[in-house]
């Protein structure tokens, strides 16, 4: 079993990469939105305990199931412990099950990141970026916010 991370920024493009790594391997893709979407058209906003436990549920069958492994996307706020301590959770998820786990970042320029918010293929699995004015604000607000973070965390990720 094989549990691959696929992090990094808005509109990086981790989705469509974990498509594309489904398509060559015999990973599933599990990206953030598959609960987040869902989650928001029953509750009208993002309500994150259900996300968490949806999520729980998927990663805790998946990790003993007969599958060859899981691509999972996900935006890490690097400044926050809770989000390191989740991604630890996850880890230990699959690792107690015997798999192999491996962190990858991408990384893109904001201009090229603006661009990508805009696709067809990300507003056609994320509803929820469909206003892309309130979207673009986002993802500038979120680079402007963790621009500093961000170094920091390239070095703790080679390190681990």
């Amino acid at each position: 079993m094989k549990l691959v991370f696929l992090i990094g920024n808005a509109a990086v493009g981790k989705m469509t990469v974990g498509q594309e790594l489904m398509k060559i391997t015999d990973l599933r893709l599990f990206h953030n939105h598959m609960t987040i979407e869902p989650v928001i058209e029953v509750f009208g906003y993002f309500h994150q305990k259900s996300i968490t436990k949806m999520r729980e549920i998927i990663f805790e069958e998946f990790a003993v199931s007969d599958n060859y492994g899981l691509i999972f996307t996900y935006m890490w706020a690097f400044d926050q412990k809770s989000d390191w301590d989740y991604v630890e959770h996850v880890t230990n998820i699959f690792r107690k099950n015997g798999a192999d786990v491996y962190y990858v970042e991408l990384v893109a320029p904001q201009e090229i990141r603006l661009h990508r918010n805009t696709t067809e293929n990300r507003l056609k699995h994320k509803v929820s970026k469909r206003d892309i004015e309130i979207s673009n604000q986002r993802l500038i607000n979120d680079d402007n916010k963790f621009v500093v973070l961000v170094m920091m965390v390239r070095y703790c990720l080679m390190i681990i």
